[in-house]
């Protein structure tokens, strides 16, 4: 069992949660009815005694306790989980949560523990978390070389469960197709090397007239900020920068200078809501690059080689990636892996809990449903209400994933 409560990493986050242990009322109440079942007595009662009917009692009420413990092995154990700090991530881990739910388990609310990659790993490494279901691999590896105070790594504490979502994180740049299509732009590499593209786009960036390509990238401590600072180092970008800001803002200043026309490269991925605001083959194109960063960890950086993105190519045609029509099998080069989305979680944790980490193994879930979930996510629905309906409309899928788990437990 785990502890019933616990404190995060100092200056991570506050949980403010103090998760207890029930279990007694259910035992309780089990026995109460066994006393009163009339099980001699009803047998020489005559036919037309009402109070004596229900005979069949004796027999329904023992057959039912081993299979309603059977259906709780987690009764009785807190769990602490987390969840990303983007929102494509909110509706997976509610349903996460109301399957562990569902199996006895006493779970926090992941909303309340909301973290970066980094700071994540660290915690869920030192024991003061139990899992979250959105790591992106392979560049969420990086983090598994952050080091603890005994002088292990994270990456010794926790494992990677599950196929929860594989190859479901498309990444990418997206850039303006107004400007692409005037420029002939098919490649991210064109904005270092083409004097006339360069300063063309130069006019309208965060700092117009320096002579840089400033694109949006990514928000601090996601990792992709880490991954395109290697991309430029490995493709020799001397005239392109990355913005690193909050991801929302930078992308509705994206989507401000799509609209007026201007020329603008962000990065993003799915599945999310972005995709419906900038959208592939309609107002921008996912852009190619030359070449695809390997794990030669150009910066020398901790954790490095892990920014590795090879093969880093998509099946998506030419209409919403125009290098497309130019590659030898028709792919877009787009210099990212697909990532494959999984949950990673606390050795001692499933060492404890088959159960859960039986869950984890079966569970499946598909990147366009996850993108319509995310949607109704980021128009103000609570994704614990989102969550409660899919559960339901997917009600025999997640029985089975359910009892896959109960006999593990």
């Amino acid at each position: 069992m785990r502890k019933q409560s616990r404190s995060l990493v100092a200056g991570v986050v506050a949980l403010g949660l103090v998760v207890t242990a029930c279990g007694g009322d259910d035992d309780e109440a089990s026995t109460d009815q066994s006393v009163e079942e009339p099980s001699d007595e009803s047998a020489d009662e005559p036919a037309d005694e009402p109070s004596d009917e229900p005979a069949d009692e004796p027999s329904d009420e023992p057959a039912d306790e081993p299979s309603d413990d059977a259906a709780m092995p987690g009764e009785g154990v807190s769990v602490v989980q987390a969840r990303a700090n983007w929102s494509s991530g909110y509706a997976a881990a509610a349903i996460y949560h109301l399957m562990m739910e569902e199996l006895g388990y006493e779970v926090s609310d992941p909303a309340e523990l909301e973290l970066g990659p980094s700071a994540f790993y660290t915690a869920l490494a030192q024991g003061e978390i139990d899992f979250w279901q959105e790591s992106w691999y392979p560049s969420h590896r990086s983090f598994f070389a952050n080091e603890l105070p005994d002088g292990s790594t994270a990456g010794d504490h926790v494992t990677v469960v599950g196929e929860e979502t594989m190859a479901g994180g498309l990444q990418g740049y997206l850039i303006s197709k107004t400007f692409a299509d005037e420029y002939g732009i098919t490649h991210l590499d064109q904005l270092n090397d083409d004097p006339e593209i360069l300063a063309a786009f130069d006019e309208f960036d965060a700092n117009p007239g320096d002579g840089i390509a400033q694109i949006y990238g990514c928000e601090e401590a996601f990792t992709c900020d880490d991954v395109i600072q290697s991309q430029i180092a490995f493709s020799g970008w001397d005239n392109i920068e990355q913005n690193i800001a909050g991801y929302d803002a930078m992308f509705a200043s994206a989507v401000g200078q799509v609209e007026a026309g201007e020329p603008v490269v962000i990065y993003t991925w799915t599945p999310s809501s972005y995709v419906t605001q900038l959208i592939p083959g309609a107002n921008v194109y996912w852009l190619a690059v030359e070449d695809v960063i390997d794990d030669s960890n150009p910066l020398g950086v901790e954790g490095g080689e892990e920014h590795s993105q090879l093969p880093g190519t998509a099946t998506i045609g030419p209409d919403q990636c125009p290098a497309a029509a130019d590659h030898p099998d028709g792919l877009c080069e787009m210099g990212w892996v697909a990532a494959d989305i999984q949950v990673t979680a606390n050795n001692e944790f499933l060492a404890a809990n088959p159960a859960a980490e039986a869950l984890f193994d079966v569970v499946q879930l598909d990147v366009i449903e996850v993108s319509d979930l995310t949607l109704r996510v980021d128009a103000g629905e609570d994704p614990m209400d989102i969550a409660a309906q899919w559960i339901e409309d997917n009600r025999d899928t997640v029985d089975g994933w359910l009892e896959t788990a109960r006999a593990a437990g």
